[in-house]
């Protein structure tokens, strides 16, 4: 498996039944993995499975969470994070320690280093980094994938939609925070046929993850929490 690779994709929501409602009559996915952990942050949530690939929805349970400001910020229901695995820790670490990047969030297990960057030091999107041991394993997808690789269906995120005030400022910083060369059009390429395509946001607030890419049994895209998700096979994606 190739890396750095789009592992997992979070939106926000006030009303998480709601929305994963919606996800699974709009996306095909079910049985979704509910994290207690994720109780800490004042969250509750639901993980579901696309492939080896996850769309994830946390909804706030207490007022004042960082969640909770995000929706506020965007006006409500929105997507919320992006998140990577890569290959090397002491690399990454390195890495944004030369770029200045702050971690707002760092914890390690036996089978994941998670690391959560400031978003005023990437723009665009909240975006996290894992390194997983082994490769491809995810623990945030739930007990069956924690330092582990089950069985799983085919499919899968192919890529992401980011809405920003300066697309090609915010290519460029995404694409030395992952160590993937964005191209000539503003377009971060990632291995394993994914891609990163920034769009203009009239303003700050307006910031965002607002399209993702999927390999999913749908035929036309889905709006949910104000995200377009967008039918394509990865030959597709990678052809245009």
């Amino acid at each position: 498996m190739a890396l750095p690779r789009l592992r997992q994709v979070v939106l926000a929501a006030r009303d998480l039944d709601a929305v994963t409602a919606e996800l699974e009559e709009g996306l095909g996915v079910s049985d979704p993995f509910r994290d207690a952990g994720v109780g800490h942050f004042g969250l509750a949530n639901a993980v579901y499975a696309l492939g080896d690939t996850f769309i994830e929805v946390v909804s706030p349970t207490r007022p004042d969470t960082a969640a909770g400001r995000y929706l506020d910020r965007r006006g409500g229901d929105c997507g919320y994070m992006a998140m990577f695995e890569l290959d090397d820790e002491e690399a990454t670490r390195k890495r944004l320690d030369d770029l200045g990047v702050r971690v707002v969030w760092d914890t390690s297990h036996d089978d994941i280093v998670d690391l959560h960057l400031h978003p005023k030091d990437t723009t665009g999107a909240i975006v996290a980094l894992d390194v997983t041991k082994p490769r491809g394993s995810w623990r945030w997808g739930g007990p069956a994938w924690t330092g582990a690789i089950p069985q799983h269906d085919d499919g899968g995120l192919r890529g992401l939609v980011v809405a920003a005030v300066d697309p090609a400022a915010t290519a460029s910083r995404w694409g030395a925070v992952l160590d993937a060369d964005p191209g000539p059009r503003g377009t971060l390429s990632l291995l394993d046929g994914q891609r990163v395509d920034f769009e203009p946001a009239a303003q700050a607030s307006a910031e965002g993850i607002v399209g993702v890419h999927v390999d999913a049994p749908i035929e036309q895209p889905v709006t949910i929490c104000d995200v377009r998700f967008i039918p394509v096979k990865a030959a597709t994606l990678e052809a245009r």
